[in-house]
């Protein structure tokens, strides 16, 4: 039996280094642990395909929490087929678990089930704060950085959008959308 180690987080700003600790001190060689960068929604995951090749009948892969394997139930469930196929376990070392026998992988199809309800429970929480927000006029996204009062006076005296964005340094499409929205704010959309 061989350990392995496996180490996700969902981008490039955050940092692996507390998995990794956590899986060289389970007894991981470093040259054993593979590791990602990428939502876990991705399939396109280069470390858990090597992950993947790597590993033979009677291996066991270390991940240090449940949700870094996989984003959902589904996915969790597929990947934790794909290891049982090739005969190889997965320990979960924060929650204590393991796919090892039937009880195993009953507790991780339940558990990763649980984690995906808290998810869409988190989405909905946030979308509902979002609206809340915007109901009470806070607005979303970067600071306007384009003068449009400029833009608007240089449009009133016949420059055109090709000289506009030159002049502002943007794109012209920018310059037609700032036009058509202010259009639209001085005489309202037509329906």
């Amino acid at each position: 039996m061989r350990l392995f180690g496996y180490a996700r987080v969902s981008t490039s700003q955050q940092s692996l280094d507390v998995q990794l600790k956590a899986l060289r001190s389970s007894g991981v060689k470093s040259s054993r642990i593979f590791s990602d960068k990428a939502s876990g929604s991705s399939n396109e995951r280069k470390g858990l395909e090597l992950l993947q090749m790597k590993v033979e009948e009677g291996d066991v892969v270390l991940v240090k929490k449940l949700d870094r394997l996989g984003r959902d139930t589904g996915d969790m469930i597929h990947l934790i087929k794909i290891f049982d196929d090739l005969g190889v376990a997965i320990k979960f070392l924060d929650d204590g678990i393991s796919t090892e026998g039937e009880m195993g992988k009953m507790v991780v199809t339940i558990l990763s089930a649980v984690a995906q309800a808290e998810r869409q429970r988190i989405l909905e929480r946030t979308n509902e704060g979002r609206i809340e927000a915007k109901l009470k006029g806070v607005k979303f996204g970067r600071k306007r950085s384009i003068d449009r009062n400029q833009l608007i006076a240089l449009y009133e005296k016949g420059i055109g959008a090709t000289q506009i964005s030159q002049q502002l340094n943007i794109a012209r499409s920018t310059v037609y959308k700032i036009l058509k929205e202010e259009s639209e704010l001085s005489f309202g959309t037509l329906s």
